[in-house]
């Protein structure tokens, strides 16, 4: 009877030294292993499951206006200040890391309806409804201050006062200019107290404003007219218009593909579109109930985030139908205005009930340092979800929301209202002559026409 012994020569896996790498011997023939697949998937399914149970996004609230949160600001020298400016006229520079304020800047008679700051961060612009346009310079000096008492800021720099009121106000991406919409839009140099230009495309209240971030010379609008409308400050004209059948609150290019924009509209859709090819929206983002009043991009340009005057703050993918995640509190009422952080970690949204919230923007992320063990299996849980996430039991778990009672009977009633009205369309195409109603994209359906 012949024995064989397993042989193992030490060297192959004993180290050398104390700092090298220990030798892992693996054999990846898939017969070895034949339930490597079944591990795997209730690897995936346990980790979408434990995702659900510590999704905590909610980090907290921040109060102190008397009044609404009407717009917000950030500062791209500085990762946790936040300026935010509400109906009251009351202008405060927020540390997200304390959660406190450490700045108000007093003056504004009425709402203030916009905020903007420079590239360089030395400069605050703030606009509203008593027609004045007011430059706070060195507006971050208070963060460095150490004592806890909230101080003033100093009188504004300069005080433009004009002939209408101001609904939105965006800083050039790389220059002095910026741009205020209101009856009109006004052209402001840092240094003149009158603006140094004037576009007018018709006599509606103009709404937001967007500069290009890849194209400095480019803005956008979105008016009460219905309409969005690209200007060029290189010609003496608007360049293009579209016309919709409902009006968009607010405008966002995206940084990362500063072709594309996307707008926040009144029928309760976001629309991306790209701005060389208006004709057609790239995608329509679905799942708010009521009017969206504000967006923002993530700095990734991956996703963004949504505010809504139906109490909830959506971040969707920029490709994706759906939202991704639906953020509410008890307390929370409409959304009038969110922003992401320039790190993408963190959302802030600015809502009715005077308080500002910070929030997560993956709400099972660990906050704090984090082990290389712990990034590592991390990295594989996602992996494995990712691998396996068209499976229904992951799907049905992955996709999953819980949403307050009026929401999801909101929902409801949209989805009946939306299946009625295929219905209908379809039985008058089918007792139509052929061709007589041609199938119109999705896409196109909320677009009315294209003006140059």
């Amino acid at each position: 009877m012949r024995v064989k012994v397993i042989s193992r020569s030490t060297d192959e896996f004993t180290r050398d030294r104390s700092q090298d790498l220990q030798k892992v011997f693996r054999n990846y023939d898939p017969a070895l292993r034949s339930q490597e697949k079944a591990v795997e998937y209730t690897r995936a399914l346990n980790a979408a499951k434990l995702e659900k149970i510590f999704a905590k996004p909610f980090i907290g609230a921040m109060d102190g206006h008397i009044d609404a949160v009407s717009c917000m600001a950030k500062n791209p020298n500085n990762l946790k200040a936040v300026f935010s400016g509400s109906m009251d006229g009351d202008i405060r520079l927020w540390d997200i890391a304390a959660r406190k304020t450490v700045c108000q800047f007093p003056g504004h008679q009425g709402a203030v309806r916009g905020l903007a700051t420079s590239t360089d961060g030395d400069l605050l612009i703030s606009c509203g409804v008593d027609c004045t346009v007011r430059l706070w310079k060195d507006p971050m000096r208070r963060m460095m201050d150490t004592s806890d008492a909230i101080g003033d800021a100093s009188q504004p720099s300069a005080v433009y006062t004009w002939k209408h009121a101001f609904w939105g106000v965006d800083h050039q991406w790389d220059g002095n200019i910026f741009a205020t919409v209101g009856a009109q839009v006004d052209i402001w140099d840092h240094n003149r107290s009158e603006p140094i230009n004037s576009f007018e495309w018709g006599k509606d209240t103009l709404l937001s404003v967007r500069f290009n971030p890849g194209e400095p010379d480019v803005l956008i609008t979105s008016a009460s007219d219905r309409s969005l409308t690209l200007y060029d400050l290189r010609m003496s004209s608007p360049a293009r218009k579209l016309i919709m059948k409902t009006r968009c609150n607010s405008v966002c290019w995206n940084p990362r593909e500063p072709m594309n924009f996307t707008a926040a509209n009144e029928d309760t859709n976001c629309y991306s579109f790209d701005s060389r090819k208006l004709e057609e929206a790239k995608i329509v983002h679905r799942g708010h109930v009521s009017a969206v009043m504000d967006i923002d991009y993530s700095p990734t340009g991956r996703e963004f985030v949504t505010g809504s005057y139906d109490r909830t703050v959506r971040i969707f993918q920029y490709n994706g139908d759906h939202s991704r995640e639906i953020y509410h509190t008890k307390r929370m009422q409409r959304v009038f205005c969110v922003k992401y952080t320039y790190d993408g970690t963190y959302l802030v949204s600015g809502s009715d009930d005077t308080n500002l919230r910070l929030w997560k923007s993956k709400a099972s992320e660990q906050l704090g340092v984090i082990l290389p063990r712990e990034r590592k299996k991390q990295e594989y849980l996602d992996a494995v979800k990712e691998r396996y996430k068209h499976l229904p039991e992951i799907k049905r778990i992955v996709r999953h929301r819980h949403l307050p009672k009026p929401i999801y009977k909101a929902a409801n009633i949209r989805r009946t209202m939306i299946e009625a009205e295929s219905r209908k369309e379809e039985r008058r195409r089918a007792h139509s002559a052929p061709g007589s109603r041609p199938v119109q994209p999705f896409r196109k359906r909320r677009l009315i026409k294209e003006v140059e």
